[in-house]
């Protein structure tokens, strides 16, 4: 028989998730994708797409399963096959070799980008310089450069700012790309008003709500998190800001991570506390695949921290649209065809 000694045995740390909200999707993402998906139900697959629709490696196998092929530039794209344009935005040229190819183009441009590429083209009308803060090499940042490329000059984090020279420092304007990391923004932008006093700002702010709440909600979390994994493909700019937030905001640890597969369990070791995000071009499911990853490792416990709530939706695209209602439309003619046929035999 055992002795019974009365000292309790020291308690397992309690390992648990902060699981942030919001994360995941946001409306451009969603609605370029359904894009996809919906033109490939109407017109049937090869679709062919220029450049990854958005920047997640699982979305794009997932649509290049459906019959999505993905292209670099639109001379890959057979004359008059359809091409879809990315959320990230296109330069005008991109349009004009669509045409002269006889493609049948649908834009899946977030409608936020094209706020940008709006701004860009209005402020070159009126003769300004455009500083354009922003990662040379994006997508995004190429399609708007391209709306003015005489007036816009790419400014690449707050060190790049020294290097700018303007025509007329009284008619300078800073626009941005819209997945940024909103402090380091705010940092370049703010060298460059010391640079250029008389400095406009754009009429609304460019980097979108989704960057912004995803990053909100990782600053508040970070500080109580010995590790914070972001799920996200490398390539995508809001997916690898949210893991440099996390580090700034007081995590000791951060990682960006496509699947749960990709988890090391030495970043999990002496961890109490892991912190759970995802950029907004990851479908949910690849976070609840992490979740049960975790909870595998005896993080079950799973609270979620919500900052705002979300509820932004836009429309497909108007070519796309006009070619659903039409097959509906035919769909629906042909049904009342049959029936009459029928009542009339």
């Amino acid at each position: 028989m055992e002795a019974v000694t009365g000292i309790a045995e020291p308690s397992a740390p309690r390992k648990r998730v902060l699981l942030a909200k919001p994360r995941g999707y946001c409306a451009g993402v969603d609605r370029a994708v359904q894009t996809v998906e919906e033109a490939l139900k109407l017109y049937g697959p090869p679709i062919y797409v220029r450049k990854e629709i958005v920047h997640n490696k699982h979305v794009v196998n997932t649509l290049r399963e459906k019959g999505a092929i993905f292209v670099a530039e639109n001379d890959e794209v057979p004359e008059g096959a359809i091409v879809v344009f990315s959320a990230h935005g296109v330069a005008p040229e991109v349009h004009e070799t669509a045409k002269a190819r006889g493609l049948r183009a649908i834009d899946a441009t977030c409608p936020l980008v094209t706020k940008v590429h709006h701004e860009a083209r209005r402020f070159a009308a009126e003769g300004y310089d455009i500083l354009l803060i922003g990662h040379e090499g994006h997508e995004e940042v190429i399609g708007t450069a391209g709306e003015a490329p005489e007036h816009v000059q790419l400014v690449d984090g707050p060190d790049a700012v020294e290097n700018v020279t303007v025509r007329d420092p009284s008619k300078v304007v800073w626009l941005s790309q819209t997945t940024l990391s909103v402090d380091e923004t705010m940092q370049t932008v703010e060298r460059l008003r010391a640079k250029l006093p008389m400095l406009q700002s754009p009429p609304s702010d460019d980097i979108c709500y989704a960057t912004s709440n995803r990053q909100a909600v990782v600053k508040e979390i970070a500080p109580q998190c010995d590790v914070v994994i972001v799920v996200g493909s490398r390539n995508s700019s809001n997916s690898v800001r949210l893991a440099e937030v996390a580090l700034t905001a007081g995590a000791k640890a951060s990682y960006l991570v496509d699947f749960a597969h990709e988890i090391s369990d030495e970043w999990l070791a002496g961890a109490s506390t892991v912190g759970l995000t995802s950029g907004a071009s990851v479908p949910d499911e690849l976070v609840m695949q992490v979740l049960d990853h975790l909870a595998e490792r005896g993080f079950d416990e799973v609270a979620e921290f919500t900052t705002t709530q979300e509820t932004l939706t836009f429309s497909l695209p108007q070519a796309l649209k006009r070619d659903m209602r039409a097959a509906a439309e035919k769909t629906a003619a042909s049904a009342a065809k049959l029936a009459s046929s029928i009542d009339n035999g």
